[in-house]
């Protein structure tokens, strides 16, 4: 079964079959032998994905991300750092998804991108909110917590009817979200949220928060799936990647509901 996330499932889906036909040597007793007296084999040995490998290629992404968000707050920059932030997210998201080689660079360069966008945005909303962002950061890790724990336990999984009604409501999302937006532009509804939504904000915005908490299970899913198959080691690069798309379209689901609800109550 293939994620949702196009990161995640092209990658995962060819690379897993090729890890499954490597497993197939013939054993002799003599190498039964030698392969049960060696040492654990990690993934510098085998050249296979780990959990471990994941949790540190992803963990460099974000690292990245908060580190120019951090600096990009600090600066104060402004509407022409924005511009260049979405236009070269924009651009290495595009060459990420559809290039078929893993490039470690082109998701980096990502992440630069990503964290000048969030913490320019960031720093805007905590101005119009006091606070704003810290319960957002909150919020974010919260649901990420969540929907691991729901993962693990079993109680989610990423079954076939699950990816296709989640994948329709994501395009039922993006839809409404796009027509309340055009809308705001002609003056109909009553342009709550920073980014001008109609009447249809709080909605989406509870929508779009569910939406991105969800997907992460598609992720987790595949992500254990192309370890199971063995996929290359590099490829944790790829997975610390998808993993990224979803968090920052999350944590931007977060802060714009947290905004609504406190410019309801303002």
């Amino acid at each position: 079964m293939n994620s949702s996330n196009p990161v995640l499932g092209k990658a995962f889906g060819q690379q897993g079959r090729r890890g499954y036909a490597s497993m197939g040597t013939v054993q002799t007793p003599d190498n039964l032998e030698e392969t049960y007296n060696a040492p654990a084999a990690s993934s510098l040995r085998t050249g296979r994905m780990t959990m471990d490998d994941v949790v540190a290629r992803s963990g460099i992404l974000f690292g990245i991300s908060i580190l120019v968000g951090a600096a990009a707050w600090y600066l104060n920059l402004g509407s022409g750092a924005l511009l260049i932030g979405f236009i070269g997210g924009l651009v290495t998201a595009m060459i990420g998804i559809f290039s078929k080689t893993v490039r470690p660079a082109v998701y980096q360069a990502y992440a630069v991108c990503q964290g000048l966008v969030l913490g320019i945005i960031s720093k805007t909303y905590e101005l119009f909110y006091d606070g704003i962002v810290q319960q957002a950061i909150v919020a974010t890790i919260a649901a990420f917590v969540g929907m691991l724990f729901l993962y693990k336990s079993g109680r989610l999984r990423a079954t076939p009817k699950f990816t296709r009604m989640l994948l329709g409501a994501a395009i039922g999302y993006f839809v409404l979200a796009i027509g309340s937006l055009i809308g705001s532009f002609f003056g109909l509804g009553n342009g709550m949220g920073l980014y001008g939504l109609s009447g249809f904000g709080p909605l989406l915005a509870i929508a779009g928060v569910a939406i991105a908490s969800f997907f992460l299970i598609l992720d987790f899913d595949q992500i254990e799936e192309g370890v199971r198959a063995g996929v290359p080691q590099e490829e944790s690069w790829r997975a610390g990647f998808g993993l990224l798309m979803t968090m920052v379209w999350l944590y931007l689901e977060v802060l714009r509901l947290l905004a609504i609800l406190r410019g309801q109550n303002d």
